[in-house]
């Protein structure tokens, strides 16, 4: 069972040509493993939300095989769990698109929807990608605040607000005031690699969450 999108008129097709090494490696997997989704991953949560997270790409064993974002994988391990503790899920994060998990208030939606080989798209697959991000941002309408996980998301976002991203630089919590008075909030991305490395910890994770919260209430 796949996750169905909340916005699904801004979601690529299935079968999405237009990146041709992503089709590429879309096109191996699902020979290698047909039962996966292999396909542009949708986005998932509250599409009447006030708080967006931005992701890079799907995972190949977490959102590329269940068809979630963030599900299946470390990243996801991490991130579900920093929004429970935050109060903006219900239900118990399986590591499934089936295991009922409910977003509150915030919704997950990615700067590049298709796996990228060594999860590294190239900035053409980024641009190509970005009108779908920003289709998906222009129907959220109470969204106040993004969160962007890694500088990739970060780049993409200030490109969909008509922001230079010479004038707002990538750091963990750093807060850039949008174009059209939203708020961006950076975070290093909640990887494995950032994790083990002592890049992230979980604590600096759940503090995204917390100042987004504030900056919400301060309007």
């Amino acid at each position: 069972m796949f996750a169905a999108s909340p916005i699904p008129d801004t979601e690529p097709p299935h079968d999405c040509p237009l990146c041709p090494r992503l089709v590429g490696l879309r096109e191996e997997l699902r020979g290698a493993y047909p039962d996966w989704w292999n396909a542009p991953v949708n986005a998932f949560g509250d599409p009447q939300g006030w708080l967006a997270i931005i992701g890079l790409a799907p995972g190949k064993h977490g959102a590329n095989r269940t068809g979630r974002p963030f599900t299946g994988d470390y990243a996801g391990d991490l991130l579900f769990a920093t929004l429970d503790k935050a109060g903006l899920s219900e239900g118990r994060y399986d590591s499934r698109a089936d295991d009922g998990l409910r977003l509150k208030g915030v919704i997950i939606i990615n700067a590049v929807k298709c796996l990228p080989p060594q999860n590294k798209p190239t900035p053409e697959e980024i641009r190509t990608c970005r009108p779908f991000l920003e289709r998906q941002a222009a129907v959220l309408p109470n969204v106040r605040v993004f969160v962007a996980l890694g500088r990739i998301a970060h780049d993409s976002a200030l490109r969909v607000f008509g922001a230079k991203p010479s004038q707002a630089k990538f750091g963990h919590l750093a807060e850039h005031r949008l174009p059209d008075g939203r708020v961006l909030i950076d975070s290093y991305h909640c990887s494995r690699y950032n994790t083990n490395t002592g890049r992230l910890t979980p604590e600096m994770f759940e503090a995204v969450f917390e100042r987004a919260r504030a900056v919400r209430e301060a309007g």
